[in-house]
């Protein structure tokens, strides 16, 4: 077995990486740019190599350093995670020349499967089902526009060496292409190296599925069954299951057995993923195969017992698989929750900085269910604006899919970050939707189901009951520490626009709740102290935390996906609190503001230009993704803001109108 491996890669993968080696007994080396000089992944790595500046280009993508950092360290073997040079043929081909093992595929299956392009033309010549489609590279703009006319509306623009949902755009017209074609190629270039593009229908209302296989270099290939990842958001994967909900038996060994095919016609000697667009109806098309591990393994792992690193280091090695199809069972269900920097409540746009408060869930075994957090961050870290603004990946496992489910909510609930946007309340509301949980799942689920953008969620009945028993007990004990001479049982509580009366009797950690109405709640099991940003507690028998915070009156709790201003006050104050006039929001009709800190890279108006609503006005690249701002309404270029190179915060005026 290889006694030194090198992980050209960051964050929470590279740390993946190093735990199985840790327990495989191999040393590891990271390299690191000039962003991730202080990571946990260099942290816990047995040596580290620095290999350059902050952008990938300079670093993370560039061979010649990698190969470099081998001999530095005498690594054997270099595991490119995902992403980066993960499918990069070249690379694979010049480590082999290096002397090195390259942890994935052969070179020849990295070219027949990895290239979107080529690996289309292989699945037609195997007879494989695949989505129509111009299977070749785009030239420019003008060939985009002629290719998607011929198809036929709405189109998908694809990257040919994309993945994790970078270099992907729908067009559904003309200014469609237009406006998405050369974005596409910008993306591809800065985040591949590679900005050849190809055009393929887009077929509405799918879904899609993935069948993980996984190969040896004796001609030895299984399948670990497949997973569901069509919960995306700008086709980027949000929350995977493994198994999926649409599948029966019969389908599952028909997409299995067709996936296994194709891995042993390109001679496949690793872990990669076959991946389908599926009907409603179960048919399914050939889509793409990722040469590479994928970003929601863990879900295959929890169903399966597998660790899918481990075979991948054994297959480099030269060992035979250990069990065929026949010993691989599904065992429960799995659920992972990709926790973003970004901001769910303006249109999930990116977010950066540092983790103020980083406090994840408890893992392993919870009541039953598992709890796994794959993660590359620790409180203090700082969230760049170069790299995928992913923070973890929260997956959850049970014997069945309603109680995987719970147990992400419950795990979503203790998982509490401070410092950047992060989607966790968004990923709460989901699984607390009937659809969600019903399992009629389709790629435009997000789309569906939050049309005007996520705006949180409208609190149930328990929980306008738990947030104000929470702030009635948070102000109690405030009250018993700072001024005890004022503890009283009755108290006014305002939620939003709600005005009810609450008493509160006993004390401690432990409460008796009493509502307006005659209820009587027992709020038990009391785990908080002042200045501390989670409340756990049980409520008439159910388990809970919440997220506090104090506001300039009362706080801010939130639960799930439910987040209210909460102010517990005696009748005389609230009295007087009515009679207060509502706040007036400032203006900004006139200013077109960056939705997310970033780099302009176009600023596309001039001073004096008349603009009309929706015409574009910059672009702004964040976390590799090109973001094209727009004007939300007509108006004459006054003043601008920025220019072209400038990196700009969130809510940083880029044009102002006359």
């Amino acid at each position: 077995m290889f006694s030194k491996i090198l992980i050209a890669n960051r964050g929470e993968i590279a740390v993946r990486i190093i735990k199985t080696c840790r327990r495989m007994g191999i040393a590891t080396v990271v390299v690191y740019s000039e962003a991730d000089a202080d990571s946990m992944a260099v942290e816990l790595a047995d040596e580290s190599v620095f290999i350059g500046a902050a952008p990938a280009a300079e670093s993370y993508l560039v061979a010649d350093k990698i190969v470099a950092a081998c001999r530095e360290t005498g690594a054997e073997a270099v595991h490119p995670g995902f992403g980066f040079l993960s499918e990069n043929a070249g690379f694979a081909k010049r480590l082999a020349a290096e002397g090195i093992v390259f942890i994935g595929p052969n070179p020849a299956a990295i070219e027949a499967m990895g290239d979107k392009i080529e690996s289309k033309k292989f699945a037609g010549r195997a007879n494989v089902s695949v989505v129509p489609g111009h299977v070749g590279e785009i030239d420019d703009t003008a060939h985009a526009l002629k290719i998607a006319g011929e198809i036929g509306y709405p189109v998908m623009i694809k990257a040919s060496a994309g993945g994790g949902g970078k270099g992907i755009r729908v067009a559904w017209k003309e200014k469609d292409v237009e406006e998405g074609f050369p974005a596409v190629r910008a993306e591809a270039k800065a985040s591949f190296g590679d900005d050849r593009i190809f055009i393929e229908k887009f077929i509405e209302s799918p879904r899609h599925i993935e069948i993980q296989v996984l190969g040896d270099k004796h001609g030895n290939v299984v399948h670990l069954f497949e997973r569901e990842c069509s919960i995306q958001r700008r086709n980027q994967k949000v929350i995977e299951e493994a198994p999926s909900p649409l599948l029966d038996a019969v389908t599952r060994a028909a997409m299995g057995a067709q996936a296994v095919a194709l891995a042993k016609a390109v001679n496949y000697d690793s872990a990669g993923t076959v991946e389908f667009v599926a009907g409603q109806d179960k048919s399914f098309y050939f889509l793409e195969m990722n040469t590479r591990l994928q970003v929601e393994h863990p879900v295959t792992e929890l169903i399966t017992g597998v660790d899918l690193v481990e075979q991948m280091i054994r297959s480099a090695y030269g060992e035979k698989l250990a069990f065929g199809q026949d010993d691989l069972a599904i065992n429960g269900w799995a659920i992972e929750s990709r926790i973003y920097a970004e901001d769910p409540y303006r249109g999930f746009l990116p977010s950066i900085g540092r983790l103020s408060r980083y406090l994840p869930p408890a893992e392993g075994d919870v009541g039953g269910a598992t709890v796994r957090n794959d993660a590359g961050v620790r409180e203090g870290d700082e969230i760049s604006m170069f790299y995928d603004p992913m923070i973890s990946k929260l997956s959850t496992w049970a014997p069945d899919r309603l109680a995987a489910i719970d147990a992400m909510g419950r795990a979503l609930e203790d998982f509490h970050i401070e410092g950047p946007g992060q989607n966790i309340p968004f990923l709460a509301a989901v699984m607390d939707q009937e659809r969600f949980r019903s399992g009629v799942l389709s790629t435009n689920y997000i789309k569906d189901e939050f049309p005007d953008g996520f705006k949180g969620a409208e609190p149930t009945a328990f929980q306008a009951d738990l947030l104000a028993a929470v702030a009635c007990a948070m102000h109690r004990k405030l009250t018993a520490r700072s001024a005890p001479q004022l503890l009283r049982d009755e108290w006014i509580v305002i939620a939003g626009p709600h005005e009810r009366r609450v008493r509160l009797a006993n004390g401690g950690d432990a409460f008796t709740v009493t509502f307006d109405d005659g209820r009587a709640l027992s709020l038990t099991d009391v785990a908080w102290k002042p200045g501390q940003p989670l409340f756990r507690g049980t409520l008439d028998g159910t388990a809970f935390t919440v997220a506090v915070k104090p506001a300039a009156e009362g706080f801010v709790i939130r639960h799930r996906a439910a987040v209210q201003r909460v102010l517990v006050l005696t009748p005389r104050s609230a009295e007087l609190h009515r009679k207060l006039p509502p706040k007036q929001a400032a203006d900004t009709s006139k200013l077109i503001l960056s939705p997310m800190p970033g780099l302009v890279v176009t600023l596309d108006v001039v001073l004096g230009q008349a603009v009309q609503a929706g015409q574009a006005v910059a672009v702004v690249e964040a976390m590799k993704m090109q973001n094209i701002i727009r004007a939300e309404r007509d108006g004459v270029v006054k003043t601008i803001g920025a220019k072209p190179g400038d990196s700009v915060a969130a809510d940083e005026v880029l044009v102002e109108f006359a």
